[in-house]
């Protein structure tokens, strides 16, 4: 761990410029879903009791160095004093004159929200003029925004080299989930990868072969390997132009000892549509006119199998088409079968990504993961054994 966390930095008195990601769903002017606000409770409430001043920063949404008014964090506020139990500040920018006012009219207690950094055209370019900009309201940089972590942007990666830095409570528990799960995992470690395409995917795959002891494909993208086996998948989603990229995948994993689950049986239907007429088949048996929707029984009892052999799960992608039962049926019942064996200290178990999430939280496994990483393209490319700039700047 070459990261420092809130407990080795003296917070007292000190102006703490706290980079969050608070980029939260908003239906007219109110917050819909709070969990990524809630996610950032721990730090705030530790830089406060550590004496410290919180001063927010953080992007919402896509201004491109714009004003754009629907876009301005101000809309946030309530929510944060919600969740955080105490007034909180607002300046209209997250530099100048308006922002340093702001930052001096803080008292004890409260906590300070600077404008959307991507009103800026400098955040996303890591513009040095900008950091230093930044830099000048701060003492000390904390960064908790993991899931911002993938980019090069001032306030994620000049800051940490502006000031003296340190990772947030939700940085620390990611990092460390993370490191526990592909750095240094107790073994045997086996990973899920679902989702509709193998294109999307082909770095995430190529790089945990060579890391797990187990991969188990679901979804769209096991078509592609089914059908790279010469099997007809019928008018299942599969991308035929990626076969040989599959069959490589699969020479390669069979190279590094990774065994490869690929379904056994399949639910097929004619529509894709909720409670549509459906039958369980063979994987290599499905009709010309149906589509595979989800993995069948048969294939979700060889996944417990081998849930129940691993001691390290990572998990990103459903297994079959989660959004419309009774095509949820493969991801619920893998995902609770983890949660059941995490429940029990049998498996440590890491989850992120979008859909995955979403997944797992409609099954009701969600609560008894070790850990769901709320971050997207940077929990993938750490799975793809990227370095993580927000991440490597704070290792210096």
């Amino acid at each position: 761990m070459a990261w420092k966390t809130l407990d080795q930095m003296d917070l007292t008195g000190k102006r703490v410029l706290t980079r969050v990601d608070i980029n939260v769903p908003v239906a007219d002017g109110v917050v819909t879903d709070t969990t990524r606000i809630d996610r950032i409770v721990p730090t705030v409430k530790d830089i406060l009791a550590a004496g410290g001043k919180p001063i927010l920063m953080a992007h919402f949404g896509r201004p491109k160095g714009e004003r754009v008014p629907e876009m301005s964090l101000q809309q946030l506020v309530p929510a944060l004093e919600t969740a955080f139990g105490t007034s909180v500040l607002f300046a209209a920018d997250c530099i100048g004159p308006a922002a340093q006012a702001a930052v001096d009219a803080m008292g004890e207690g409260q906590v300070l929200l600077l404008e959307n950094t991507r009103y800026h055209a400098g955040e996303t370019k890591n513009d040095a003029e900008l950091t230093a900009a930044m830099a000048a309201l701060g003492d000390v940089f904390c960064n908790d925004a993991f899931s911002a972590a993938h980019r090069a942007h001032s306030s994620t990666c000049g800051l940490a080299h502006a000031l003296p830095a340190c990772a947030g409570r939700l940085m620390q528990a990611e990092l460390s989930a993370l490191e526990g799960a592909l750095a240094k995992p107790v073994r045997p470690v086996t990973a899920v990868v679902g989702g509709a395409k193998v294109s999307t995917k082909l770095e995430l795959l190529g790089n945990l072969v060579s890391k797990v002891d187990h991969l188990v494909i679901g979804g769209g993208m096991a078509n592609t390997f089914l059908a790279a086996q010469g099997i007809d998948v019928g008018k299942s989603l599969a991308e035929h132009d990626m076969t040989d990229t599959a069959s490589e995948i699969l020479a390669k994993a069979k190279a590094a000892g990774c065994n490869i689950v690929l379904p056994s049986d399949v639910v097929v239907a004619r529509e894709f549509a909720a409670n549509a007429a459906n039958e369980t088949v063979a994987s290599d048996a499905c009709p010309t006119d149906a589509m595979i929707l989800d993995a069948g029984p048969a294939t979700v009892a060889k996944v417990a199998e081998v849930f129940e052999a691993s001691k390290t799960l990572i998990w990103n992608g459903p297994m079959g088409a989660f959004e419309i039962e009774p095509f949820n049926a493969a991801t619920d019942a893998a995902a609770l079968q983890a949660a059941a064996l995490t429940k029990s200290g049998a498996l440590v178990s890491v989850a992120g990504g979008g859909d995955t999430v979403a997944a797992l939280n409609a099954s009701g496994a969600a609560e008894d993961f070790s850990y769901i990483s709320t971050a997207g393209g940077a929990f993938l490319e750490w799975m793809e054994g990227k370095e993580l700039p927000g991440v490597a700047a704070l290792s210096q």
